[in-house]
């Protein structure tokens, strides 16, 4: 794909694709559930296919009408799949579905693309065997596929040290089925999309500040009651067109963003480079806070530090992140990313190139990044690793570029916004 900068400029109103871990959730938590689950404006993509898939293929029966989700829930009562499940590229339906797995008592395998078997599995395999599930794979169970055969639980005590929502999530919906307590600490508060959804389906939970970090109980034996879940925007695609509109001059309005503030963090930080982006309309949206993202261009941003402890909030928009700072005025620095090693690429080393071949200053760290902005970036031929977020941070970095940028796999943004080119082309049309 052939892409021509630098435009003059975005303008409008948008409404981004719905938010991917929400559409997750709401599937699982749906289909585990005891009841009817309708979910609207439900994401559509390559990865959340890949859930609704698994739990079909577990004997739930999901109606899809339009953009509307009709689950009727299994009460954790799911049947022995015939085939193998196959989670795709989706690193969060191949982790939280070994949680459910776990609590069944029959035979599963999941697998995944070339992508996910390389990725690893054993964070959320170990706490899952301390609850008794039988669990075996590929170098001894961190390499997909896996095979899990569950049963009866006892609730675990766990230090979620990398603070993942994927093992997080994994084990407290083990934990609903399981005896006891299940109790889960993490250093820095990972994204709470399950706490707050398991609530909204009547779920009673404790959280809290211990000495620690932060602190998940739940007690076992409880089900899920079906609800009514409401999709918000996704912030983590919101953020390539506040990113776009930074860069390239105009104003946006995105309409009903989720800014849940262990997801929000991007936003946060472009305000710290001084960037105009606020919040408007401000509301509950099914247990999750949502508004009107608006965003006007206001000159070159200011360098800025990302300190470890705010790498949770903005895990999955560093990458576009680092072509912001490629930009900006002085030396930028991002430490304790190390995760982003392990991702659908190895987006550390993944950015570093491509910034590097469009004529940024960029040192490549072990957990991180340094990067020193410069005035213009130069077109390149970029490297996707068939990676979407790569993809769509180099989308942002070429239209702001001199020249043109080609990317070798732009298909692979279909993992988690299809229509992503699409709005894009709108929202330029509009500001030209």
């Amino acid at each position: 794909m052939r892409i021509r900068g630098p435009i003059k400029g975005v303008s409008g109103k948008l409404r981004v694709t719905s938010d991917k871990s929400i559409s997750h959730r709401a599937v699982i938590i749906g289909s585990l559930a005891e009841g009817r689950t309708v979910v609207r404006r439900w994401l559509f993509s390559e990865d959340t296919l890949a859930t609704l898939e698994i739990f079909r293929g577990l004997g739930t029966r999901i109606e899809v009408k339009g953009d509307t989700l009709i689950i009727e829930g299994r009460a954790f009562r799911f049947e022995e799949p015939a085939d193998v499940l196959d989670a795709r590229n989706s690193g969060t339906t191949a982790r939280i579905v070994m949680g459910v797995l776990s609590t069944q008592p029959f035979f599963s395998v999941i697998t995944g693309d070339g992508s996910l078997r390389r990725r690893p599995m054993g964070r959320v395999v170990e706490p899952l065997r301390r609850m008794g599930a039988s669990i075996d794979g590929r170098e001894g169970g961190d390499r997909l596929p896996v095979a899990v055969r569950g049963g009866d639980l006892e609730g675990i005590d766990l230090f979620n040290e990398k603070s993942s929502a994927q093992v997080k999530t994994s084990i407290l919906l083990a934990g609903l089925k399981a005896k006891g307590t299940t109790r889960v600490v993490e250093p820095v508060r990972s994204r709470d999309h399950t706490e707050r959804m398991l609530r909204h389906f009547g779920v009673e939970l404790k959280e809290l500040t211990g000495k620690e970090g932060f602190e998940v109980f739940l007690e076992g034996g409880q089900t899920p009651k079906g609800s009514e879940v409401l999709c918000p925007g996704d912030p983590s695609s919101a953020a390539f067109f506040v990113a776009l509109c930074l860069l390239t001059g105009g104003e946006l309005l995105l309409e009903e963003v989720l800014v849940n503030p262990t997801r929000d963090g991007f936003f946060r930080k472009v305000k710290q480079m001084g960037a105009e982006v606020s919040y408007q309309n401000l509301r509950e949206i099914s247990g999750e806070p949502v508004a009107d993202v608006h965003v006007r261009y206001s000159g070159r941003l200011k360098a800025v530090k990302v300190r470890p402890e705010e790498v949770p909030s903005m895990i999955d928009e560093l990458p576009l992140l680092g072509v912001l700072m490629a930009l900006a005025e002085g030396v930028s620095e991002v430490r304790g990313a190390k995760e982003l090693r392990v991702k659908e690429s190895d987006r550390i080393r993944a950015l570093v190139l491509n910034l590097r071949s469009m004529g940024a200053k960029v040192e490549e760290l072990e957990d991180g990044f340094l990067i020193e902005g410069v005035e213009r970036l130069k077109g390149a031929r970029i490297k996707t690793f068939s990676d979407h977020r790569i993809a769509m941070a180099f989308t942002i970095a070429g239209l702001s570029a001199e020249g043109e940028t080609v990317l070798d796999d732009p298909e692979c943004v279909r993992i988690s916004y299809p229509n992503f080119f699409e709005d894009l082309k709108k929202l330029i049309r509009q500001g030209s």
